[in-house]
């Protein structure tokens, strides 16, 4: 736990960061997925799309670099030699940033918000 901060506020905390950085480097269409009580993979899913390759590079770089200096530096990324689609996970959080014409193929905002409102079924 960082900072005596409890587990729900660590991940509001991280949530906070990533959307200040996302804004502050003109992402396109930020969204963000509640998942809280509905996956145990994370409390939020982040999609955001960027003009460019270069572009969604920039911004999972400052992303991971603005995570790192604010004591959350275990997250992972994966996709950042194409620049396509880069994951970034952060633990209670899991970006996707996109170049607009794959975002559109994917549509991963829609299946997780839609699994999202799902009903949750029991183990019985």
């Amino acid at each position: 736990m960082l900072s005596g901060l409890s587990p729900e506020e660590q991940s509001a905390e991280i949530l906070s960061i990533i959307l200040n950085e996302l804004d502050d480097d003109k992402a396109e269409d930020i969204v963000t997925i509640d998942l809280d009580g509905k996956s145990d993979i994370a409390d939020a899913m982040v999609v955001a799309s960027g003009r460019s390759q270069r572009h969604v590079g920039a911004m999972a770089d400052k992303v991971m670099r603005k995570l790192k200096e604010s004591g959350f530096g275990r997250a992972k990324v994966e996709g950042a030699t194409a620049c396509d689609w880069v994951l970034i996970d952060a633990g209670d959080v899991i970006v996707h940033l996109f170049r607009p014409e794959v975002r559109a193929f994917y549509n991963l905002e829609r299946a997780w918000s839609e699994a999202a409102h799902a009903p949750v079924q029991s183990d019985a």
